[in-house]
């Protein structure tokens, strides 16, 4: 395989495209598992290693996030560390990049901060429940329906792909994704307003772009969030508006 990787050694660098050969790739290696052979090929000839991040390589954890060949995450709807070699065929290129986001700026070739989304969740602040011993099971009914949405948008895991994949840079479906994830229950209602109106301000202060509503976003999301949470995001955000906040 051809292999264009982006290089680029700090922040305050230039970055630039290198070209790589590698044989013996398996069709069931993962993509993370490909880097990792040629980072032992690079470190056989002495030759500085690619940085990338991952961690539990489960498509748990939403470190590895990479532009493959123009697509967040690479040709299959999974995380980067999910896809396999078998998506691809012998002799192809390859071009790899980072998240494509001026919110998340390069640390080193692969390795991007994606710093902001912590930033943004912060702002959020906290809910209004007690800790301590676990509350009875029923103590507060929450509807079926509420609790599997809920659920289901809680699966975002926060890798970046919505934001590397949206022309805008826009954040606005993991964003939607947190704030629907509380809105949907009883224990987020205290912080309701103030929630919204403080991650979208840091969201904007951080520099990510709005949502047009063109839906790459979703389209690249490995857990398949729903673009209607970003209505869910503004209704509530209009909301807190005419409360006040």
């Amino acid at each position: 395989m051809t292999l264009k990787i982006w290089r680029q050694p700090d922040a305050a660098s230039k970055g630039a495209m290198q070209t790589y050969e590698l044989d013996g790739v398996s069709q069931d290696m993962s993509f993370l598992e490909m880097l990792d052979v040629l980072n032992e090929d690079l470190i056989a000839k002495g030759e500085d290693p690619v940085a990338f991040d991952s961690d539990c390589r489960e498509g748990i954890c939403g470190m590895c996030g990479l532009m493959i060949n123009g697509q967040a995450h690479g040709p299959e709807v999974t995380t980067t560390c999910q896809l396999h070699m078998r998506s691809f065929k012998d002799g192809d290129e390859i071009v790899v990049e980072p998240w494509r986001a001026d919110a998340f700026p390069v640390v080193k070739d692969l390795v991007v901060d994606r710093g902001a989304f912590d930033r943004i969740i912060q702002a959020g602040g906290f809910i209004s429940v007690n800790t301590g011993s676990a509350p009875e099971a029923h103590s507060v009914p929450v509807p079926r329906d509420d609790a599997t949405r809920a659920f289901n948008v809680a699966t975002c895991i926060g890798c970046g792909a919505c934001v590397a994949a949206c022309p805008n840079g826009s954040a606005s479906l993991f964003m939607g994704a947190k704030i629907t994830h509380l809105g949907e229950l009883p224990q987020g209602q205290p912080e309701r307003d103030s929630r919204v109106v403080g991650m979208v301000a840091q969201h904007d202060a951080e520099g990510f772009g709005g949502c047009t509503n063109i839906g790459e976003c979703t389209a690249a999301c490995p857990k398949e969030i729903p673009l209607d949470v970003i209505s869910r995001l503004n209704w509530d955000l209009h909301a807190a508006l005419r409360h006040g906040h």
